[in-house]
């Protein structure tokens, strides 16, 4: 624990460049000693690390220090290539000889035990530019101006300050803030269709933490039969689904009632059946009487 707790001040001031013993003890939740003590043991083992007296002063590391390898354990390195490893598959995330340097630097052969790509089936050189550009953005803090096709039938152009990629449910999204809305939105990457850094920079900032469903996400609860059982759990948690005696499926969550959503059901046939709410059904059925009425000879 104390060896944890050692390479997090140490990490700490290469971050921040110094800081005082209260400040590292709360971070820590430990005592301003026991901060003092960790400092010795880390001069005594020959890290660079100093203290300045008075109310300017703190504690310091000198300019030119470098984290050594050996403050990580074998798992610790193990677990910085395997990372490394999964996000290159999204394309050019990083150099291919950077997982090399690091396996020599950390003397650990990296086995390519598995492989994990983000990217859809098919080309992928889309996405995966899409994606480099878009990290771009985040990273030096340009405003983007996008066209995007929303879930609500329009396709609209807006200028965002992206500011984080996330991975979540099996798709890539982009947390930005909309100009045009004036509000923090999130934008699937596969809905972008077009998209143009621009030369506007934006001051940094945190996206909010709360709900990321929006108030048209209402409860639903749907029944599927056992012969499609393989996409329900593709597409929800299992947490959500409960068998029947049957073999069916009887799913609750929290999902939108768009055309998406109407599609989505859809594309399941006759082995779904929409149990709550009663007035999703006839939405459904009139669709897929349309869907009819526009194919038939």
């Amino acid at each position: 624990m104390r060896e944890g707790r050692l390479f997090k001040i140490i990490y700490h001031l290469l971050d921040k460049g110094y800081a005082t013993a209260p400040e590292l003890a709360k971070k820590l939740e430990v005592s301003v000693r026991t901060i003092y003590r960790d400092i010795d043991a880390l001069s005594g083992a020959g890290i660079p690390v100093y203290t300045e007296a008075g109310r300017s002063g703190g504690i310091y590391l000198l300019d030119d220090f470098v984290l050594n390898r050996i403050m990580l354990s074998e798992q610790e390195k193990q677990q910085i290539l395997t990372a490394l490893q999964s996000l290159s598959a999204v394309g050019n995330v990083y150099e291919e000889n950077v997982l090399e340097k690091l396996s020599a630097l950390f003397q650990i052969h990296s086995d390519n035990w598995f492989e994990v790509d983000f990217s859809r089936w098919g080309d992928k050189e889309r996405d995966n530019e899409k994606f480099e550009l878009l990290k771009s953005a985040v990273i030096r803090c340009k405003c983007v101006r996008i066209t995007y096709a929303g879930s609500r039938e329009e396709i609209s152009e807006r200028s965002i300050q992206p500011l984080k990629l996330s991975y979540k449910g099996q798709a890539w999204y982009l947390k930005a803030y909309c100009m045009e809305k004036q509000d923090y939105r999130i934008f699937k990457l596969t809905r972008i269709l077009d998209l143009k850094i621009l030369e506007e920079e934006f001051v940094p900032r945190s996206f909010p933490d709360k709900e990321e469903l929006p108030p048209p996400y209402n409860q639903v609860t749907l029944r599927f039969s056992k012969e499609v059982a393989y996409r329900v759990y593709d597409e929800f948690d299992i947490a959500q689904i409960k068998q029947q005696e049957n073999g069916d499926l009887l799913v609750s969550a929290r999902l939108p009632e768009d055309t998406w959503f109407v599609g989505f059901l859809l594309s399941f046939g006759t082995r779904v059946e929409i149990v709550e709410p009663v007035y999703l059904r006839e939405i459904v059925a009139r669709q897929a009487m349309e869907i009819y009425e526009k194919n038939k000879s």
